[in-house]
């Protein structure tokens, strides 16, 4: 099979695609052949060394955490598929390529009205969303988040989801992304290079404070994050795309009695992942087959070109998911 590989690690220079042994399911796996796959800031970092795939080092380091596709065989104990089944999901990585091997479990079905192609851009954007602010977050009807980087894949999704469950959102944004942000549904969208959204926050809960915030970027992020969460609220730290590290003063923490989680999908055990993918089938596909959460799609790349998908990722530019056609 062909497939996007990282012989070495650095800029785009070092990206190749090129044929692979195909991969073989285990006993509990499925083999899938991969229509689509999607960028994520994960494969930025990958390429460059800062976030390699959970496990031993392969022989042949293919990024890629999600994809979709039609299933092309099945290991000797898998029950609930079959061969020729649409599903999308997420994997710890190998999705850039022309087949995929994944858990069973870890797949889902693709959504009635949602095209083939556009599911692969839903499975790890929606999915950390949900884990982050309904999961770990809390976030509930009535309830009140703040989402950083509103446009991005996670971004777009996190509108989505508190919008369904009946949720109030924030989200910070750059100036030529606030009409996309206010459009999907946003109750207060913060252009971050005009104002600083602490301020803003506390004066929309009335100095409350929100019961979540998810953020994606880290630095000096964090400070306002505590300023803006209300007593006994939660953090939840699920991407660094700012600075690596923080400085804040714990007398700002101490009196919220509030909880800062850091969280990540791809490193936890199977189990873990199994119920995240689980919970995420019962509680969000059905949202998609109503229409109440769709995909948002910023634009699509041929296999060929990942080069150039990393360079547009890497600008920042997107809003919602950048897929990559792989079949």
């Amino acid at each position: 099979m062909r497939a996007v590989v990282i012989p070495e690690y650095g800029g785009v220079e070092v990206l190749r695609v090129q044929d692979v042994p195909d991969p073989v399911p285990g006993p509990d796996e499925v083999l899938v052949d991969v229509a689509c796959s999607a960028m994520n800031r994960a494969d930025l970092l990958q390429r460059m060394g800062q976030y390699p795939a959970p496990g031993p080092k392969p022989e042949f380091e293919i990024p890629g955490l999600e994809f979709a596709g039609t299933i092309a065989a099945l290991g000797g104990r898998v029950m609930g598929w079959s061969v020729g089944d649409e599903v999308m999901g997420i994997t710890s990585g190998g999705a850039k390529a022309e087949q995929v091997v994944t858990h069973e479990r870890m797949l889902q079905r693709i959504p009635s009205g949602v095209d083939l192609r556009d599911a692969a851009a839903i499975p790890e954007v929606f999915m950390t969303a949900h884990d982050a602010l309904v999961t770990q977050g809390g976030l509930t009807s009535g309830g009140t988040a703040l989402v950083h980087a509103g446009a991005s894949g996670v971004g777009t999704a996190a509108i989505q989801i508190a919008k369904a469950i009946g949720a109030r959102i924030a989200v910070t944004c750059s100036t030529s992304k606030v009409a996309a942000c206010t459009d999907l549904g946003a109750d207060l969208v913060i252009d971050y290079t005009q104002t600083d959204f602490a301020d803003e926050v506390k004066e929309w809960t009335g100095r409350r404070g929100v019961d979540v915030v998810l953020d994606v970027i880290g630095g000096d992020y964090l400070a306002r994050n505590i300023a803006s969460v209300r007593v006994q609220g939660r953090i939840i730290q699920v991407g660094v795309m700012g600075e690596p590290t923080a400085t804040f003063a714990l007398g700002a923490l101490l009196p919220k009695r509030a909880a800062l989680i850091g969280t990540v999908l791809r490193s936890r055990p199977i189990e873990q992942k199994i119920d995240a993918n689980q919970r995420f089938c019962a509680e969000l596909l059905p949202r998609f087959d109503d229409g109440s959460l769709r995909p948002i799609i910023d634009s699509r790349f041929a296999l060929d070109d990942i080069a150039e998908a990393h360079n547009y990722m890497a600008t920042n530019a997107n809003i919602g998911k950048i897929l990559l056609d792989v079949s």
